[in-house]
């Protein structure tokens, strides 16, 4: 019976976790072309990818009601600018962040596209500006902190992350109401944070192009934007990471430290790239460290 019981309690944890996206955009998507929808979900490898998006969403899984209103964070898989890892990236952490009261948003950000998008540079940007103005202006209907939102990033999504916490004041969007999109909190996972040094070359092209501008590589170069309002951050990064080399999360950290805004960032001996929740070279788990730094942080009690 006990082993029946466990069973029946995962069957509904998973089902609970399946992202059930809603349009980010309650009507016209801006910076759109009207193009066939592409879109594609496969599992290679274990791991979920979803391939073309042009039409974002978001799906909010909720850590329950309660007397208080809680923290948010907004998740952005990873994928270079080409797919997005939404899986192990995406619903998995939201399970994660549920599970210690936090709510979570898991952002369905569109692929940077020349066929879907008038400016393909800043569609991903455009969407998690949409995220977190759509997570403050539903914070008292959706229990939320509209003080404790953050914004999270893997990889290329650490990228986008890591750009709406240094361009929050340069919008990308005709926003209705004045509510701020300025991320309370940062996480970012082995994130591509500069595209001037120690680059994601891959990241780099799809997001702008091959023959970019030097001033569009020094405006998605996010260390060189941080200044003295930037969000606490906290990283993780492996020192064998070949993809994506930890000098972006070390630059990063050094530019916050500059203006003396709290950053951590747990280093790894080994892992590699991608390992999302689960690095299996060591015992230590960066979520058991994230949670202690968002006490410290007082994010969450």
């Amino acid at each position: 019976m006990k082993q029946l019981v466990i069973v029946f309690s995962m069957i509904f944890m998973m089902n609970s976790m399946q992202a059930q996206y809603k349009p980010l955009y309650s009507k016209k998507i801006p910076n759109f072309i009207e193009a066939a929808d592409e879109e594609s979900t496969a599992t290679t490898g274990g791991i979920m990818r979803i391939s073309k998006v042009s039409v974002p969403g978001y799906a909010f899984f909720s850590a329950g009601e309660g007397s208080e209103p809680r923290p948010c964070v907004i998740i952005c898989p990873g994928g270079g600018y080409g797919i997005l890892a939404a899986q192990h990236e995406g619903t998995d952490v939201a399970a994660f962040f549920n599970s210690i009261g936090v709510h979570a948003m898991v952002l369905k950000y569109r692929i940077p596209s020349v066929k879907n998008q008038v400016d393909k540079s800043i569609a991903p940007l455009q969407d998690a500006q949409q995220a977190i103005y759509l997570a403050r202006v539903n914070a008292k209907k959706w229990g939320i902190d509209p003080a404790k939102i953050g914004i999270m990033g893997f990889s290329a999504g650490g990228h986008l992350a890591s750009s709406l916490g240094v361009h929050y004041k340069d919008p990308k969007l005709d926003l209705k109401r004045k509510v701020s999109i300025r991320p309370d909190f940062q996480v970012l996972i082995y994130p591509v944070i500069s595209f001037k040094n120690s680059p994601h070359v891959g990241s780099r092209n799809n997001l702008l192009s091959p023959d970019t501008t030097a001033e569009k590589i020094n405006y998605y170069s996010n260390e060189l934007q941080v200044d003295a309002q930037t969000p606490p951050a906290f990283l993780v990064h492996a020192k064998d990471d070949k993809a994506v080399p930890i000098a972006n999360s070390e630059m990063y950290v050094q530019a916050l430290k500059k203006y003396n805004i709290p950053a951590e960032l747990v280093v790894y001996e080994a892992g590699g790239h991608g390992f999302g929740m689960n690095n299996k070279t060591s015992p230590v788990k960066w979520t058991d460290a994230l949670k202690n730094w968002m006490i410290q942080q007082q994010i969450v009690k």
